[in-house]
């Protein structure tokens, strides 16, 4: 399991993994989250890292 730390700006909501590095961002929280998860899904498909999640 990674970290998701989500912010808003201007009515967007930011989603961050700061584990991966990936960001994405949806008009309500759910959006945002299940865009982040599809991103960091390619992102460590493409490019595995050692990373260990808590």
């Amino acid at each position: 399991m990674y970290t998701a730390i989500i912010h808003e700006e201007d009515g967007i909501f930011i989603a961050d993994c700061p584990e991966a590095g990936t960001v994405s961002q949806g008009t309500t929280i759910e959006e945002a989250l299940k865009n982040l998860r599809e991103a960091t899904e390619l992102y460590l498909d493409e490019c595995p890292t050692n990373l260990v999640a808590a």
